[in-house]
């Protein structure tokens, strides 16, 4: 398939050739080469004209068409090559483009298939070296930075019913920044996002967003998501903070790929990234049909996927502790690689009982699964409801709290080394919060 007026000599010169690749359609304008694309009629698809409208978006309609996308040099090639595609040089002739076309088709076979963007960017002949390889010169866009370790992927996750999932977000990034982490801070909730309001941002600018927008554009680097971060200064360091989506309805902007990329750069610019995610967790059963469409729950699940460590958070109480039962097994599908660390919220005895902590330890040994409850954040609403009405964060407003002291815990806690085994839950003996939460399990 080709589209733009630029490419017809060159795919003439390829139908002259009677070789393995031939031209299969040529598309008028970039809906016809979608939906060309979308129908499975072509394995490759060349650009010229038009490219400029091409998105990451769109790049990954052509490879869920089992295409793969070449663009001739010039026509924003650089940008697209960052996305993902094969750059035929301006002067390459047919021989040497069907080579490119047939490397390319071949390698997105042998590529494992990914929720982001395509890591394989072919270049010209001349640009490899004799095995094939890029040269180490060489740079497969402009700006390239070398690639360093990345840093740490911090997703908060908790069930419906207000755990405080943003709570602990927002202080476990102030605290991680007071242990001397550079600290990046992101609100992914697609159904409440409030990152802004409970850090008292009051123009709010949907970061996140902005950062997917030009994720999908291809121009997201360093510098550009450094530009889109609020720096927000929080007990004297400074958190870079991505808010969420200024209205709900906006929340078709996070695609998945989008979102992948921006956390992608986001652990290659900082040392630990702290995502607030939403609790929603299924696959949207219901649009697997139609799979051009836009998920409400991606947002999430790509950010389980990506992420490196995953604080699931439920709150202490006869309801919020089996909800945080029941969802375990979904985050652990959904993040399969990451670390699972599970802290307890809103502790208090008038919910759980006289001793609050050992009734959830009963319960959780006794109804749960997985890893063992290792924090506990008492609840402590007059310090609590001091730091939103101030914007702040418990290190601010109430640095010798409780609930302070057990945030700065879980931030060591994740900082730790992965092998560290957390403590095991002390024998059952029977509460009634175990009784309790025990009829509701068997609903």
């Amino acid at each position: 398939m080709a589209l733009g007026i630029s490419t017809w000599p060159l795919v003439d010169g390829i139908e002259r050739l009677h070789g393995p690749v031939t031209v299969v359609r040529r598309c008028l304008d970039l809906t016809e080469l979608l939906a060309a694309a979308r129908a499975g009629l072509g394995r490759a698809a060349l650009v010229a004209e038009g490219a400029e409208d091409l998105t990451a978006s769109l790049l990954e309609q052509v490879r869920l068409g089992g295409a793969v996308l070449l663009v001739l040099e010039g026509h924003d090639h650089h940008r697209l090559a960052g996305l993902g595609a094969v750059v035929v040089p301006e002067r390459a002739d047919p021989a040497d483009a069907a080579c490119l076309v047939e490397e390319a088709v071949a390698a997105a076979a042998g590529a494992p298939s990914a929720v982001g963007y395509a890591d394989v960017v072919a270049t010209a002949p001349e640009q490899r070296n004799p095995g094939g390889a890029l040269r180490p010169d060489e740079e497969t866009s402009p700006g390239a930075e070398p690639a360093g370790p990345p840093g740490r992927i911090v997703a908060v996750w908790g069930p419906t019913g207000a755990p405080g999932r943003t709570t602990v977000a927002v202080n476990l990034a102030a605290e991680l920044a007071l242990l001397g982490e550079d600290t990046a801070l992101v609100d992914a909730d697609t159904y409440g996002p409030s990152v802004a309001a409970a850090l008292g941002m009051l123009d709010e600018a949907a970061g996140l967003a902005q950062a997917c927008r030009l994720a999908d554009q291809g121009r997201l680097d360093g510098p550009a998501l450094r530009r889109t971060a609020a720096d927000v200064a929080v007990a004297g360091r400074t958190v870079r903070v991505l808010t969420g989506l200024t209205r709900q309805d906006r929340w078709p902007e996070l695609r998945s790929g989008a979102v992948a990329a921006v956390l992608e750069r986001s652990a290659q610019e900082f040392g630990t990234t702290v995502v607030d995610c939403g609790f929603a967790l299924e696959a949207d059963e219901e649009l697997t049909l139609d799979t051009m469409a836009p998920r409400r729950h991606a947002a999430a699940l790509t950010v389980l996927e990506r992420a490196d460590v995953v604080v699931a958070v439920g709150a202490a109480d006869t309801i919020g502790v089996p909800r945080l039962i029941r969802g375990l097994p979904d985050v652990a599908a959904a993040a399969p690689g990451a670390r699972l660390v599970v802290a307890v919220n809103k502790l208090r005895r008038s919910a759980a009982g006289r001793s609050p902590e050992l009734a959830i330890q009963e319960a959780w040994a006794r109804f749960g699964s997985g890893p063992a409850v290792e924090h506990f954040v008492p609840w402590n609403p007059e310090a609590f409801d001091e730091a939103l009405l101030a914007g702040a964060v418990l290190a601010e407003t109430a640095a010798g709290s409780s609930a302070r002291t057990a945030l700065r815990l879980l931030a060591g806690r994740v900082l730790a080394d992965p092998g560290d085994a957390g403590a095991d839950g002390p024998p059952v003996r029977g509460t009634r919060l175990g009784s309790r939460i025990g009829a509701w399990l068997r609903r």
